[in-house]
């Protein structure tokens, strides 16, 4: 058995990592997990419910992200204020986990939704971060999923400045960080343009039609199109994903979350 001054050192060093310590009688409440973001976490376009479909049936898993939403427009929209209930209204589960990915559509050109990247977007995800503990939620920014657009045999890393500012905001909050833009964009670097495109939700157009899809415009300019609000038509681009991409990605999510967040590893079935 651990001596006292030993388990109240563990349990210290938790606490200041941003991790809830389980009282005795917290084992056997469940976790519960709450997903906040775009539509690259969203139902249907994203990997958000591919990530709940991973946990043991008695975990809560609530997938409120939203496609087209930014680390601004969500939260103006009152989307936000969703969560803060749900945090409130918490005292049954032994801790919730508040999982916040914003980037794609707080990029410029996007009217209602871009936000400053030195200024406007960090401070929007610290305060994420500091209001989710207010209300004893267990706040982890993700930083935002890779597009799979390529130039050359070279991946495009037009999310990488919001990357940044991910990492930095956790840092410096002390919160805690799941780097799915450089996990994601190692693998699909690794995989390559044409396997990186069975990702998608549907297969890319033929190499000889007349028309190029609005889809493939937004795939090939990042950042040039606005993305729909809601959810996007089931059509071929690189932003998106379909059931195959959502399982890797899901994936990526799922063991970062076992591997740092010990608390959370029972949460999850086993694998297939």
């Amino acid at each position: 058995m651990k001596p006292v001054h030993t388990l109240i050192a563990l349990a210290c060093l938790a606490m200041a990592a941003g991790v809830p310590v389980q009282a005795a009688g917290d084992a056997a409440r469940p976790a519960r997990i709450i997903l906040v973001g775009d539509s690259t976490m969203a139902t249907r376009s994203g990997y958000g419910d591919a990530l709940c479909q991973r946990l043991r049936a008695q975990v809560a898993c609530i997938n409120l992200a939203r496609g087209g939403r930014s680390s601004g427009s969500f939260r103006a929209e009152g989307r936000w204020d969703e969560v803060q209930a749900l945090l409130r209204d918490g005292a049954a589960d032994s801790a919730s986990y508040v999982l916040i990915q914003f980037g794609h559509n707080d990029q410029p050109g996007k009217p209602g939704r871009s936000t400053d990247l030195v200024t406007q977007f960090p401070q929007n995800m610290a305060r994420y971060v500091s209001e989710a503990r207010a209300l004893g939620g267990v706040p982890v920014l993700v930083t935002p999923l890779t597009r799979r657009s390529f130039k050359g045999q070279y991946l495009r890393d037009d999310l990488g400045p919001w990357a940044a500012q991910v990492r930095r905001v956790a840092r410096e909050s002390g919160a805690i960080l799941i780097d799915l833009n450089r996990i994601s964009a190692d693998a699909v670097q690794a995989m390559g343009s044409a396997e990186a495109d069975t990702l998608a939700q549907a297969p890319p157009p033929a190499p000889n039609a007349a028309l190029v899809t609005a889809a493939t415009t937004v795939a090939a300019l990042p950042g040039a199109a606005i993305e729909p609000q809601g959810t996007p038509k089931i059509s071929f681009d690189r932003t998106h994903v379909g059931a195959k991409g959502a399982a890797l990605f899901s994936g990526m999510v799922a063991s970062e979350l076992r591997r740092q967040i010990p608390a959370l590893r029972p949460a999850f079935a086993p694998e297939p």
